[in-house]
């Protein structure tokens, strides 16, 4: 198995309410040149987590932290216009912190962090330090 040390939270920058699948994002990663889906695991706007790329395999999500971070992408993260919202439902936002507090305690020395720490862009829209703060406070 891997090292991990870092759990990187993304969006699929997709708009508000569209229900997209594993199987779309993989033919888009795929379409971009990736082996297969980039991430490890997507959680769907019902809370469903579906698992994309297996935890042993290296992801293709954050440039310069693949090799050592597990992936995880919530459906969503755009208005309808495709500006930058934080578009979690509910039950993403209870499946997301499941998801989380099931990998820390996977991977203990693991930090968790917003594509957006690594990267400029505005992924995953929403403030994953705050989140953090709310499920360890």
């Amino acid at each position: 198995m891997r090292a991990i040390d870092e759990i990187i939270v993304h969006c699929t920058a997709t708009p508000e309410g569209r229900n997209i699948s594993v199987e779309d994002i993989t033919r888009w990663h795929i379409d971009r040149g990736f082996t297969t889906i980039g991430y490890h695991y997507v959680v769907l706007l019902d809370g469903t987590i579906e698992r994309g790329r297996p935890e042993e395999q290296a992801g293709a999500h954050c440039k310069g932290h693949n090799s050592r971070s597990i992936g995880v992408a919530y459906v969503g993260g755009c208005d309808k216009a495709m500006r930058p919202k934080d578009t979690r439902t509910t039950p993403q936002r209870a499946s997301l912190r499941h998801l989380l507090k099931e990998l820390k305690a996977k991977y203990p020395k693991a930090t968790i962090h917003g594509h957006n720490e690594f990267a400029n862009k505005v992924c995953p829209s929403f403030d994953v330090k705050k989140m953090i703060k709310e499920i360890w406070p």
